[in-house]
């Protein structure tokens, strides 16, 4: 694994570095869902990771085995959980963050790498430490598609956290304010969606990231201060 020098304000990951992308369960602080990713660019205004086809992560499921969407709406946050590893399945994905933002923007295409979809993530500011990014996700997420039209994504599941106690009335406000906000930055048509992208395409000769051992290795309390 690459990237394991001590983490600083200053540090830059180089392109071609492998790092990881976490996010923390809800309300749980453990990591339960952990991709390995290639750094593309990492600036002081922006990180760009690509996780290609095939890579192992690790994801949530229900203590059974079964798929988290497939358990009805109303226990699927209170149901017993465990985590899994999988290989990242279809065609990969492009992942920007700026620094601080309570969102990332994802990039999907469809396979021949015809551009589908910008997806905005709603998430709390990733922390930065030595072996990666760490964030919890805010479960609400906005759609937006090449002709520059958008929508919400997982209003119920938004709802249905805040009923289950996974997020207060405080942080569900501002989840929702940083919704607008980012629906502003797509209404003016600002970076990254107007910075061409989807015409980015990865070096094909990056090797898929390992998931290590250690996947889950809490963040040193430090590291945890620095945002991306």
């Amino acid at each position: 694994m690459t990237g394991s020098a001590a983490p600083t304000e200053s540090r830059h990951w180089a392109p071609g570095e492998h790092i990881l992308w976490r996010y923390r369960g809800n309300a749980s602080g453990d990591v339960h869902i952990c991709r390995p990713v290639t750094v593309v660019e990492d600036t002081d205004e922006l990180l760009a990771v690509w996780m290609a086809p095939g890579t192992e992560c690790v994801k949530p499921v229900l203590a059974d085995g079964t798929p988290v969407q497939q358990e009805p709406l109303a226990t699927r946050y209170t149901a017993p959980r465990t985590t899994v590893t999988s290989r990242w399945f279809g065609t990969g994905v492009l992942k920007l963050a700026r620094p601080g933002e309570p969102w990332s923007v994802w990039l999907f295409w469809e396979r021949g790498w015809r551009f589908k979809n910008w997806y905005v993530n709603l998430e709390e500011p990733r922390a930065r430490w030595s072996g990666g990014v760490d964030s919890e996700d805010h479960f609400l997420d906005i759609a937006v598609r090449p002709d520059r039209s958008w929508r919400w994504l997982d209003e119920d599941e938004f709802a249905q956290a805040q009923r289950a106690g996974l997020m207060g009335p405080r942080l569900a406000r501002q989840v929702r304010q940083a919704g607008q906000s980012a629906v502003e930055v797509i209404r003016a048509w600002g970076p990254p969606f107007s910075d061409g992208w989807e015409d980015w395409r990865p070096d094909p000769r990056w090797p898929v990231p390992e998931l290590p051992a250690d996947w889950n290795r809490p963040l040193p309390g430090a590291a945890a201060r620095t945002s991306a």
